[in-house]
């Protein structure tokens, strides 16, 4: 075993495919998602979202929805011995979720909701919240605040990306440091970094080829764990294409991070 990965606590990786596409789907690509960071040594919590509701046109697919997105991400759980995380859009859904995913993720659109960060925190699961694009990273002092306030103490702060100017986002890395400084663990999520919001007119656009750099770039910068979507088949997925990373590249673009994650932490 990788002498420093023996020692100290890994990234966690989290990932798995935008949104649900079918049982199958997501059965393989947890299987094959599990299979690499075993071989890599990386803890692994399998995403997944059982409804996207902040699609950019209403014709988009959003996912099965909870009933059965809960009962096919249980069954990724049973087979794989998974935990899982997965997001919650509405008050009313936390205590559900919460029966079967182990991390509770809130929105970057919606990470100043109060009722619904209330709601994650009193199911007493962890918490991983996406900073929002719109806002400076010192200002996430309030969730963090809000989350402590209704008995949380488990919370991860997400660095996605801000807004600068229309459809585009930038990563400014010294945000996970100033994040860093509310005594909470940082996730880098490093495709959603690179989208192109509304980029296709009535869909996302992104760019997958800077999702390596920017991982990297987090992991410089003290990022805690990394949050990737990856797919089989990108360019025909059926939400967040552009900017996933294909399957078959995940390797070989973990192993390239891990020395970069190596060098850091070198004693």
């Amino acid at each position: 075993m990788n002498k420093l990965r023996g020692e100290i606590d890994m990234f966690t990786l989290y990932a798995g495919p935008c949104v649900i596409e079918s049982e199958e789907l997501v059965l393989n690509v947890a299987k094959e998602i599990s299979d690499i960071c075993k071989r890599l040594e990386i803890p692994y919590v399998f995403k997944a979202s059982f409804d996207k509701a902040n699609r950019t046109s209403i014709n988009s697919f959003r996912g099965p929805g909870l009933e059965e997105g809960l009962r096919i991400l249980k069954k990724v759980k049973d087979e794989y011995g998974l935990p899982i995380i997965t997001d919650i859009h509405e008050s009313w859904q936390a205590e559900p979720v919460a029966k079967v995913a182990d991390v509770l993720q809130i929105p970057a659109f919606l990470c100043r909701q109060t009722d619904l960060l209330v709601a994650a925190a009193k199911t007493g699961k962890k918490i991983n919240v996406k900073k929002a694009q719109f806002l400076a990273p010192w200002d996430m002092k309030n969730v963090v605040n809000k989350l402590k306030e209704a008995g949380c103490n488990d919370i991860m702060l997400c660095e996605r990306g801000s807004c600068f100017g229309y459809n585009n986002l930038v990563v400014d890395m010294t945000g996970i440091i100033e994040m860093k400084k509310l005594g909470v663990p940082v996730v880098f999520d490093a495709t959603h970094s690179v989208q192109k919001p509304g980029g296709k007119g009535n869909a996302t656009g992104g760019n997958r080829e800077y999702v390596e750099y920017l991982a990297k770039a987090a992991i410089t910068c003290g990022a805690d764990h990394l949050f990737m979507e990856v797919h089989p088949d990108p360019d025909n997925a059926k939400s967040d294409g552009p900017n996933m990373v294909k399957l078959d590249d995940l390797e070989d673009i973990l192993k390239r991070i891990i020395k970069v994650y190596d060098a850091v932490n070198e004693e």
